[in-house]
């Protein structure tokens, strides 16, 4: 299972946050992981110095520590949302 790390899939991983209702923002901090999630506001904070590829890493960690839906996702949306789905379960 794999994922192209290219900015289509990062706007796909985006997408499915905002359709949860979280709110995505790249920002500097001195985030030890690279992110951080304020869960009270539903706003995820990723590191704005890091390329497509840490990006893209850091919400699939973020998505598995949060609890999403895969209501209302289009097609290519709930493709992704499976494969992150997979990813956590190879890592449980």
């Amino acid at each position: 299972m794999a994922f192209r790390y290219n900015a289509t899939t990062l706007t796909l991983l985006e997408s499915i946050m905002k359709e949860n209702k979280y709110v995505v923002r790249y920002e500097k901090g001195s985030f030890q992981s690279g992110y951080c999630i304020l869960e009270d506001k539903r706003v995820a904070v990723v590191n704005k110095f890091y390329d497509t590829e840490s990006r893209i890493n850091a919400l699939i960690e973020i998505m598995h520590q949060v609890e999403l839906s895969s209501d209302g996702l289009d097609e290519k949306q709930l493709e992704i949302y499976n494969k992150v789905a997979q990813h956590k379960l190879v890592l449980e």
